[in-house]
């Protein structure tokens, strides 16, 4: 098998002559884009994709090395799932950081003191722009009752749980926790917390190091104008 690669085994961004893109619909919280592209393994290529603003998630973590998981209701999978704290990237302009420091705070009613990155991920990259930054976030303090965030619509009906990651664990294991972010913050969060008990460096990036596949290049998400090299529709 050829499975050639660079030394560091990485993603390669790629922009390749779109020939065509539309909007074939547009939604309340995310458009789907149809377009025509050419690759040099094959040409005239046509896929529908969810054009997405992207995302944040928090890995929060106490000083009991428990990890805060919210219970809300996901209507497309008919179940309450146990998540992280986690939201959109909609506002326009808005850094990543500060998007995720403000979904902590309306989503858990907390603040934290240390951040750092945890991964960067294309949750469904077969039909979806969709990339998401998840933090870990530490050294937390309660926001003020007065100055809590008022939750409504599905929000409303969060449920918390300060969970051991060994407790976590088993649970993702045996089909109890399926959300994919979740997931990944729990073993991620393990990786963590294991080197640290063993007096091991821990491989954590700062919170401005770079998005691989975002960061200086140009928009393919919700809004964007993408450039072709035929008629496009946007």
């Amino acid at each position: 098998m050829n499975t050639p690669h660079d030394e560091i085994l990485q993603d390669d961004p790629v922009i390749p002559p779109i020939t065509h893109s539309e909007v074939v619909y547009e939604g309340a919280v995310w458009d789907i884009r149809r377009e025509t592209f050419d690759l040099p393994e094959a040409s005239g290529l046509v896929r529908d994709l969810m054009a997405h603003t992207g995302a944040v998630g928090i890995a929060v973590v106490d000083d009991q090395k428990r990890i805060l998981l919210a219970q809300q209701y996901r209507h497309p999978v008919r179940a309450r799932l146990w998540e992280v704290p986690a939201g959109l990237l909609d506002v326009p302009g808005e850094d990543p950081l500060d998007a995720a420091k403000r979904e902590l705070v309306e989503e858990a009613d907390l603040t934290a003191e240390h951040w750092d990155v945890l991964s960067d991920s294309c949750l469904t990259p077969g039909g979806s722009s969709e990339t998401m930054r998840l933090y870990l976030a530490r050294g937390l303090a309660e926001v003020p009752e007065a100055d809590r965030h008022e939750r409504g619509e599905e929000e409303a009906g969060f449920q918390y749980a300060w969970v051991s990651i060994d407790e976590a664990l088993d649970a993702v294991a045996d089909g109890r926790i399926t959300n994919a972010i979740a997931q990944l913050a729990i073993f991620q969060v393990d990786r963590v917390l294991q080197a640290e008990a063993a007096g091991e460096p821990v491989a954590l990036r700062p919170v401005d190091a770079p998005r691989r596949l975002v960061d200086g290049r140009p928009d393919f998400g919700r809004g964007a104008s993408v450039e072709t090299t035929g008629a496009s529709e946007d």
